[in-house]
């Protein structure tokens, strides 16, 4: 990184004290989080940095020639091109699957009911990973199964993000003309529309026995640093187990394990 990259090497062979690359090294990564905070002219970086306008102007430098920062005059600084392409490189090599299972397996725990993890692929659902209960329930879910988005609780959390002009289509591929009365379905579209909207408001959705007789499961977003839904976890139970109170108590848990899986993906609390 320029001349932040030559004092670090200094530190280490021109009579600096031992450490004082390490601290520079942290007082450009610093600065670059002013940049990201919207502290973006040399006097206000410098206030935050404690260091002289001269030392900080000569690191602003520095980084705009590696790319790490971008400057407009008058203006002042933005985050670079280099950084866009190092939050894309992070993205590759966060696999989805590794950073949720100790989460979906804490939850699994926690509930005794069976987890899933899931994304949409093609407007369906594709299961990702599955953690049994231990109320030695048997469901149909599986792990590279893909099942319809507008009539499982996983689909249902995933369409939370999703501009709702898109909603009525989802809906209508799950209710085919020529459905059997006996099979499980959505909500007919009114009713399906506005649980949606609730859904938003509080964050995690509910499927009732849409996707499987039987089968209750409550679920919500996984996001990632984009704040993009990129996957959604759900707790899935049978009927006995999950009545009315006790999907709402578990609303919130499910909610926050998905907000605990997207934090590391790189999503912050708006």
């Amino acid at each position: 990184m320029g001349g932040i990259v030559e004092d670090a090497e200094q530190g280490t062979g021109a009579g600096k004290p031992q450490g004082a690359g390490t601290q520079t090294l942290l007082r450009g990564l610093t600065l670059l989080n002013c940049v990201a905070e919207g502290v973006c002219d040399v006097k206000g970086i410098a206030a935050r940095l404690g260091t002289p306008r001269s030392t900080t102007h000569r690191m602003l430098v520095s980084l705009v020639a590696e790319g790490y920062l971008h400057h407009i005059p008058y203006k002042g600084y933005l985050l670079g091109p280099k950084l866009i392409q190092l939050g894309m490189k992070a993205l590759e090599q966060r696999p989805l699957v590794a950073v949720a299972r100790p989460h979906i397996e804490a939850l699994a725990k926690a509930t005794g009911d069976t987890v899933h993890l899931g994304v949409e692929e093609h407007d369906e659902v594709f299961y990702l990973d599955k953690i049994p209960g231990t109320r030695g329930l048997e469901m149909r879910s599986r792990t590279g199964q893909r099942m319809p988005i507008a009539s499982t609780g996983l689909g249902k959390a995933l369409m939370l993000g999703m501009s709702p002009a898109r909603w009525a289509a989802l809906h209508a591929l799950t209710c085919p003309p020529n459905l059997p009365a006996d099979r499980p379905r959505p909500a007919d579209w009114p009713l399906f529309e506005a649980q949606l909207n609730r859904y938003v408001a509080q964050g995690w959705a509910m499927d009732l026995e849409e996707n499987e007789l039987g089968i209750r499961c409550v679920s919500a977003p996984v996001r990632d640093g984009r704040n993009l839904v990129v996957a959604a976890v759900s707790v899935a139970s049978a009927v006995p187990y999950m009545p009315d109170d006790r999907m709402a108590t578990l609303g919130p848990l499910v909610r926050a394990a998905a907000e605990a899986i997207s934090k590391e993906l790189g999503w912050t609390t708006p």
